[in-house]
């Protein structure tokens, strides 16, 4: 369920059902707020579409037809503010605390995660480096790091993929040591999850000042990028 669109009437709209005691028709809710019932059903309509309204009939209570009724759909309030940095600054925090193991979990909790964000090559078929390079730089691209990979001599599977967009940069300027360290697990566990020939090696934040830079290199000549995380 999503918030109610931009409209302050309907947020009153769905307040008044949210106040009511119980289910309520269109003229009761248009004459609880003083508009015209015809604005108060397309409003009504609006939030059944969006998922916060339940369309209900209801019986009457002596002679005549059902009459339609609407009530709030049960739940807590999703118009409100949303806070993920604080989250991710609370969980990146408590990350730090341990010490010298916090960038190796987080390299872990990436590489984790790096397995769920890719589809496995079909059995029997093992891609090639320049394969497994592609795929990488899509995955790349769809999660937003704008990713550009450098061929040596422009031929070839890329070494390296230059990144020049981070989607967490706030996060990463105050924990790059441990936002890099995941973005570098999640490379990893991508490639494995593709079995891969070509593995990432290391990753070097801000390598210039627009962009940082991810090593790969043959899984044989895996090695930890003097300059990388």
């Amino acid at each position: 369920m999503g918030p109610p669109r931009e409209s302050p009437r309907r947020r009153e709209v769905l307040e008044v059902l949210r106040a009511a005691v119980g289910p309520l028709g269109v003229a009761e809710t248009a004459a609880r707020i003083g508009v015209h019932p015809n604005t108060v059903r397309f409003h009504l309509d609006a939030l059944v579409a969006d998922g916060l309204v339940e369309r209900r009939t209801a019986e009457p209570s002596g002679p005549g037809r059902p009459r339609t009724v609407y009530a709030p759909r049960p739940g807590m309030d999703r118009g409100g503010t949303r806070g993920y940095r604080l989250l991710a600054q609370v969980l990146l925090g408590g990350l730090a605390a341990q010490g010298s193991e916090a960038r190796t979990a987080a390299t872990e909790a990436g590489r984790a995660f790096g397995h769920h964000l890719i589809d496995p090559p079909p059995p029997g078929h093992r891609p090639t480096a320049g394969e497994s390079a592609a795929r990488l730089v899509a995955l790349l691209g769809d999660l937003g790091f704008d990713p550009a990979p450098e061929a040596p001599g422009g031929s070839g599977p890329p070494r390296r993929i230059r990144l020049r967009h981070c989607p967490f940069l706030e996060l990463a300027e105050e924990h790059g040591d441990l936002v890099c360290s995941v973005h570098l697990g999640l490379m990893r566990g991508a490639l494995a999850a593709l079995d891969a020939p070509l593995t990432a090696t290391g990753l070097e934040p801000f390598a210039r000042p627009d962009s940082c830079l991810a090593h790969l290199a043959p899984v044989a000549d895996e090695q930890v990028c003097p300059a990388g995380t």
